[in-house]
């Protein structure tokens, strides 16, 4: 069955939000104003009619950078993070064999905010450490065909050194797919090149992703049209590559132009795995197709493990049926790498009451497996976690390193442990580097709880949280690193218990475990007191020297002494620093439009990751609007230069609204602010 029909008959996100991906939007939307959305567009021709309300129709051929209104508020600025495979967790996880890829719908195709909503309620994407690209899934016949994901979304997965690839689909007739756009996307100029390749190329390029998934399944084609497709792609990955940039070709079209899903790597479609990066096998793969696939591979003198077998997990989740034999076999190589349709399911099934809570929960059991513990799956699972078969990968690897266990959604918005908004929201672009093991826990002893918790925090939305009766010492691996040592450089924990007792111990490894499957080396730190305070009283920061160690930090972690009594105790935030260093402050903060309740800004951004490599530079900016008492509200954050709010109102006898910018650093240091006002 091709991913189109699935898409369809199961919905998902797209119904959610009252537009199912792959049908005309029939969906009503309130009227676009001053709000950016994800952008999408057709290649060149239009829909017959006019479009449904609060969708947008465009031509990909009449898009320039330069006359994009939303650019800046679409643009990524997270450049993509390098990664390093530590030694696995388990005995069973394997480096250099099987990946995943992950096609996700994280909206609807129009009116997909750019930079996050008022909710919690989200995919928040946080098990980064076992993907290894991600396809930003979505487009209908009605709206759009052709995808350039959020920012929020490639920042967080640049964080972690993932790539994400944006989405051309060209849907089946029966969903309202044309040939006529298939011809428009591969149609050629005088020198018989490809403009759209160009232009697919040149829209990554300016909104900072990393490439495309090419999903051609509209059928009646030819060979000639398969010949100007097999060009295309061609074109597009070499013009790419250029950039930075991979194609993703999903088994579909065949070299004789017909839509035929062959489940397999053939002589029907090699051509176009030899034109791409990468290919996405069809779900109706057999263990012997697979075999072959990864065979006619190594013939081509290709990596077998840039096949992705479809593995559709969009109705049931880790209930789904899967041969795993047939793909990630324990017993030899792995065959191909996965590629999961739409693991989105860990928040579509849940009930619309759903907390983040819940979704972390489910998320989990998807990603780690039943025993929720990387280093000990359950042999006796029928879902073979990616935990289980494909090794974490992490991107920390530089000083200053800090995390506040931001997971890119909360209830509330933290500072300094106090609420500064009631408002929930996501935006993933504000989200940390997380733990990639969740969780790990060392203990004789009985396992603690280990979560995420977002009803409380030190900093963003959420906290760590670890929860049991601690009958023995507990130690939970946290960070797999590789940070350099130097005479200066000290760990700071900011902590809380909040009920019981527990002696805690910073935990430090500067050697790789012996083998897969064993505990760092780790030395010891206690934590006794936090400047002055007895352990216990509130929100308290611990900072411990490292000095008498030395070579490089491999691995971080906790341990939890108890008394025998249950304990909570709450992890907020983590820091490996040499000196503590403050971002520059930004500059040119402006009001650029207006309408009665929501306003653009914009403002000069100050030295980032991506073009300054020191210790001050910027990683997002926050917003806060100072009220008549002098409360500060935070209004929301972003990795861009330019944000929208909405829902603003005057307060009583308030002319003019005045608003507050501040730089974030790595360690989470805020510079001096910006200002502006807004006369009502």
């Amino acid at each position: 069955m091709n991913l189109s029909r699935r898409t369809v008959l199961l919905a998902g996100a797209g119904a959610a939000a009252g537009l199912l991906p792959g049908l005309p939007g029939t969906a009503a939307a309130a009227t676009r104003d001053l709000q950016p959305y994800a952008s999408y567009w057709y290649p060149d021709s239009l829909p017959s009619g006019t479009p449904g309300a609060g969708i947008t129709w465009r031509g990909l051929t009449a898009w320039s950078a330069e006359s994009d209104a939303d650019l800046a508020f679409n643009a990524a600025t997270v450049p993509l993070a390098t990664r390093f495979t530590p030694v696995p967790a388990n005995t069973t996880a394997r480096s250099g064999q099987a990946r995943v890829q992950s096609l996700v719908s994280f909206g609807p195709t129009s009116s997909n905010p750019a930079q996050g909503a008022a909710t919690a309620d989200y995919y928040a994407l946080t098990h980064w450490s076992y993907v290894d690209e991600l396809v930003f899934w979505g487009g209908s016949s009605g709206e759009g065909l052709i995808l350039a994901p959020n920012a929020p979304i490639v920042d967080a997965a640049h964080r972690h050194g993932v790539p994400v690839l944006g989405n051309v689909f060209l849907p089946p007739v029966a969903y309202g797919g044309q040939l006529r756009w298939t011809r428009d996307l591969v149609q050629k100029d005088s020198a018989g090149h490809f403009p759209l390749a160009a232009q697919l190329v040149a829209v990554a390029a300016a909104y900072g992703f990393d490439g495309w998934f090419i999903n051609a399944e509209t059928g009646g084609g030819n060979t000639a049209l398969a010949t100007d497709m097999l060009g295309f792609v061609g074109e597009l990955r070499l013009l790419g590559a250029a950039e930075g940039q991979r194609v993703t070709w999903y088994d579909a079209m065949t070299v004789n132009g017909a839509v035929s899903w062959q489940g397999a790597l053939n002589n029907q479609n090699k051509a176009f795995f030899q034109a791409a990066d990468t290919m996405f096998l069809d779900f109706r793969w057999s263990r012997s197709s697979l075999a072959s696939s990864g065979t006619t591979a190594r013939q081509l003198g290709r990596d077998r493990y840039e096949l992705w077998a479809g593995v559709d997990v969009e109705a049931n989740g880790p209930n789904a049926s899967v041969n795993w034999d047939a793909i990630v076999p324990t017993g030899t190589a792995h065959i191909t790498s996965i590629g999961f349709y739409r693991p989105e399911w860990t928040r579509n099934h849940l009930p619309a009451s759903r907390t983040p809570g819940d979704f972390h929960a489910a998320d989990d059991a998807f990603w780690t497996g039943a025993s929720l513990d990387p280093a000990a799956p359950d042999p006796t699972a029928t879902w073979r976690a990616p935990a289980v078969s494909v090794a974490d990968r992490s991107t920390v690897t530089s000083v200053p390193f800090a995390t506040v266990f931001n997971t890119g959604h909360g209830l509330k918005w933290y500072e300094d442990g106090k609420a500064t908004s009631d408002t929930a929201w996501n935006h993933l672009g504000l989200q940390d580097r997380l733990p990639s093991r969740r969780w790990v826990v060392r203990t004789t002893g009985q396992r603690p709880s280990v979560t995420f918790d977002f009803a409380d925090a030190w900093r963003g939305g959420s906290s760590l949280l670890v929860s049991g009766d601690l009958d023995e010492p507990a130690t939970l691996d946290l960070y797999a690193t590789r940070l350099p040592l130097g005479p200066d450089t000290v760990v700071e924990l900011t902590h809380r218990t909040d009920a019981g007792d527990a002696s805690l111990e910073l935990a430090v490894a500067t050697a790789d475990p012996d083998a897969a499957g064993t505990a760092p080396p780790y030395t010891y730190f206690p934590l006794t007191s936090v400047d002055g305070l007895p352990s216990g009283d509130g929100w308290q920061t611990t900072t411990v020297p490292l000095g008498g160690l030395s070579g490089t930090v491999r691995a971080l972690g906790v341990r939890l002494t108890g008394a025998g009594a249950p304990v909570r105790w709450r992890l907020g935030g983590l820091a490996v620093r040499d000196a503590v260093v403050t971002p520059t402050e930004p500059t040119g903060l402006r009001v650029t439009d207006a309408e009665p309740t929501g306003l653009r800004l914009a403002w000069q951004a100050a030295p980032g990751p991506a073009d300054d490599a020191t210790a001050g530079a910027t990683r997002h900016y926050e917003l806060y609007r100072i009220l008549p008492d002098g409360t500060r509200r935070f209004l929301g954050g972003t990795c861009q230069s330019a944000f929208y709010v909405g829902g603003l109102a005057p307060e009583q006898d308030e002319t003019a609204a005045v608003f507050e910018l501040r730089s974030v650093g790595e360690l989470f240091t805020v510079s001096t602010p910006a200002t502006t006002t807004h006369t009502w």
